[in-house]
């Protein structure tokens, strides 16, 4: 497979690190991915991480002209049923994810079964994040992603919150508080080595899938 990423901040030269470590070859990375060829983008999978603004106006540029787009920017949940459709309108793969990273999908699991053992007990859930001061939604994608999932097993929706402190790559913490006792969950990570690794992972795996996906339907 060859590589296009779309967005070169921090998260776009980790991205670039991770391909270059797999020996995968990058043919650009772009802050304008709508100014690359059809010619050239239908044999490349596109990996985006840019801003909720950014990709609400490129998405249908991305499906039209590229092999299969990997999405790790959040904070554009709201017109997914949009996005979806254009990309199997158009037959291109699209795999997206609140977080790419492959310990907070072993954690998404973990709530899941967790919520799934304690519905119907008693249990009052909640979650809380954190992240670096120049994320822009809050809460995060993750932070929403797993409230979805208590929501949906436990039958509870927990309070979400947030905050925004220094250059924290991300926590996120789920508790679930009862009369007689309390659990947490937390995951941290230490860099967003771990999102970028799990995004070029997804895109190895979009460059021979066809649909759109959710990762961690992927690898679980």
């Amino acid at each position: 497979m060859k590589a296009i990423i779309s967005g070169y901040g921090k998260m776009g030269h980790m991205v670039e690190a991770s391909l270059k470590r797999r020996g995968i070859p990058l043919v650009m990375a772009t802050e304008d991915v709508c100014s690359v060829s059809p010619e050239i983008g239908k044999e490349c999978v596109c990996i985006d991480f840019t801003t909720p603004a950014a990709f609400r106006e490129n998405y249908p540029t991305l499906a039209k002209n590229f092999k299969a787009v990997v999405v790790g920017t959040t904070g554009w949940y709201d017109i997914k049923d949009e996005v979806f459709a254009a990309f199997e309108k158009e037959g291109t793969a699209l795999i997206w994810a609140s977080n790419f990273s492959i310990g907070v999908n072993a954690f998404f699991a973990a709530v899941e079964r967790v919520s799934q053992v304690l519905k119907g007990n008693g249990y009052t859930p909640s979650v809380h994040e954190i992240h670096h001061i120049h994320k822009l939604d809050a809460p995060s994608g993750t932070a929403k992603s797993i409230g979805a999932i208590i929501s949906s097993t436990l039958g509870v929706t927990p309070e979400i919150t947030a905050d925004r402190i220094g250059e924290v790559p991300g926590t996120h913490t789920a508790t679930f508080l009862s009369a007689v006792d309390k659990l947490t969950f937390t995951h941290e990570a230490f860099s967003r080595e771990g999102f970028a690794e799990g995004a070029v992972a997804a895109a190895i795996m979009a460059d021979s899938l066809e649909g759109v996906h959710e990762f961690k339907d992927l690898i679980l």
